[in-house]
């Protein structure tokens, strides 16, 4: 989520955005087709776990110390430079002097990524993460990127890692004027995504607009004419119920809720099984035309969690309908008292 720009300048793209900038004002924010190098190690001098004392004897040996500092950035550095890369990104830090190594080599470097962004930096150019500069191999550079670039956006900078080839990861670019706009299309992408998935999962539509409701609760209200006595009243509760979601929609848009109603409950009885309520008009038409589905597998779920939540309702009607308040026993005038204790003799008795 980038705040500021319009709504329209949304897009997904295919690779990955980091709000980072390169390591050295010199170094290339555009480079197409780079090969990447990602790291999970520090190029700098390795620092002890622990506490270390260094005893110094002669005026060259403090000077021999940082040579060997400098030694140890140099062949880590030439082990990079060695698999020529265009850009390097690791997770931890780079020192000045191997940014002045990766310079020279006309390297672009950058550093202290987020092990997530690295992982998906990974998989959108094909890249492996290596641990060990001396142990990188030709198969570990990525080259599925089609373009580097590193724009500024209000006062930050974002490198754009993208136009990848058959990516496995991608990224949505969310903008919007203020951040509440911006949350609000996250959600509904959200929900848009979760709509995908459950297609995918569940490849089954059925008729929305309130048609499927009124299908059933025709299907349940016929199946009640053909049980005796009181085991028909469940299935009609459970059809009446159902014509909410319809009567709902007639409400939404102003229509006649009673005529609507009546007119698709008859046109469901003449097997019209597909029709249901326009929300803009307040006309009965076909749902399969206006082309408006709903996943079944969400239709599923809302009957069974309708029907549990029901169930449940009624056992805690069954329990509570079996207790009296005290003040119902002892009349609307008598001041409600604790019940006592029963005692060793009531308890015999």
């Amino acid at each position: 989520m980038v705040p500021g720009g319009a709504i329209e300048e949304s897009r997904v793209l295919r690779g990955v955005m980091l709000n980072k900038d390169v390591l050295h004002h010199k170094m290339k924010r555009r480079i197409e087709n780079p090969r990447i190098l990602l790291l999970d190690c520090n190029l700098e001098y390795k620092k002890g776990e622990s506490q270390t004392n260094i005893e110094i004897s002669q005026d060259m040996d403090f000077t021999r110390i940082l040579e060997l500092e400098e030694e140890y950035i140099k062949k880590i550095c030439d082990d990079i430079i060695r698999m020529k890369p265009d850009l390097i990104i690791t997770e931890k830090g780079i020192s000045d002097l191997a940014s002045h190594y990766l310079l020279k080599a006309g390297i672009t470097a950058m550093r202290r990524v987020k092990k997530s962004d690295n992982n998906r930096l990974a998989r959108a150019c094909g890249a492996t993460i290596v641990n060990r500069p001396d142990e990188i191999k030709e198969s570990d550079i990525g080259s599925g990127c089609g373009l580097f670039e590193v724009k500024k956006i209000g006062d930050e900078y974002w490198a754009y890692i993208t136009e990848c080839r058959d990516p496995k990861a991608c990224t949505v670019l969310l903008r919007g004027p203020t951040k509440d706009l911006i949350n609000e299309v996250e959600r509904n992408l959200q929900d848009a995504m979760n709509s995908a998935r459950n297609v995918l999962l569940e490849p089954r539509l059925c008729p929305g607009g309130g048609a499927t409701e009124m299908a059933l609760s025709q299907a349940l209200t016929e199946k009640s004419k053909s049980v005796a006595g009181v085991m028909q009243w469940p299935y009609r509760a459970v059809a009446q119920a159902l014509e909410i979601i319809p009567c709902t929609l007639a409400q939404n848009c102003g229509a006649q809720v009673i005529r609507v109603l009546t007119a698709l409950r008859a046109r469901h009885a003449n097997g019209e099984t597909s029709m249901g309520i326009n929300s803009e008009t307040g006309e009965i038409v076909n749902m399969n035309e206006l082309k408006i589905w709903d996943p079944l597998a969400v239709k599923l779920q809302v009957f069974k969690t309708a029907v549990e939540t029901a169930i449940l309702l009624l056992r805690i009607d069954d329990i509570v309908s079996g207790t009296k308040k005290i003040s119902d026993l002892d009349g609307p005038n008598q001041t409600q008292t604790a019940p006592a204790e029963p005692t060793e003799e009531s308890m015999r008795e």
